[in-house]
């Protein structure tokens, strides 16, 4: 069934690039118009990656490029299940703390570390894999538009989450429980 799904894809993504190449002596449209300022500084047409001669931009690097993606953004998504069990377990034994067992604050902290590792690791997966060949703005609602939303806070509430952790016990707590809310819906949200 895997190898179904990855010739599949890889079919699927040939079919899009022949698509796109209606007129052989034609230049292919290789980027999106729109990207993320991430993607721009390393896959975009003057980014780091095509500087260096590290990515040249060229039809053959793009269909490798899309499958890096699609590798990165899988990573990404398996990450995320379990940096969001990893921040339930975290919850558990931050509560638990915070009710006065200060026998588990070396276990928050080093779990800490570890939702800190995966948060950080997933988060850099989508951030700086590879643009996707289309990237239209679409109207009205939709479960990627909620993701990169949440995104954004829970993102900002991780930061502030590790920059207190030390120094403000209330504006830590809240920023934990925003991060993990937001977390989780951003994950419900996609699945959905």
């Amino acid at each position: 069934m895997s190898l179904f799904c990855t010739y599949n894809s890889v079919s699927q993504e040939k079919e899009l690039f022949d698509l796109i190449i209606t007129d052989e002596n034609a230049t292919p449209e290789l980027l999106p118009e729109r990207m993320i300022f991430t993607q721009r500084i390393f896959w975009g047409e003057k980014g780091i990656l095509r500087r260096t001669g590290i990515a040249p931009l060229s039809l053959e690097n793009r269909e490798k490029e899309l499958v890096i993606r699609r590798k990165m953004l899988k990573a990404h998504q398996i990450i995320g299940y379990t940096t969001l069990a990893a921040m339930v377990a975290q919850g558990i034994i931050g509560g638990q703390l915070y009710n006065g067992d200060y026998s588990l604050y070396k276990t928050h902290k080093n779990m800490a570390k570890v939702v800190n590792a995966g948060y950080f690791t997933g988060a850099a997966l989508s951030l700086f894999s590879p643009p996707p060949l289309v990237n239209k703005k679409t109207k009205g609602f939709s479960s990627i538009k909620a993701h990169r939303f949440l995104s954004n806070i829970h993102f900002s509430a991780m930061v502030v989450t590790n920059m207190v952790a030390d120094s403000n016990k209330k504006a830590h707590k809240a920023a934990a429980y925003t991060a993990f809310a937001s977390y989780a819906t951003a994950v419900i949200v996609f699945k959905f």
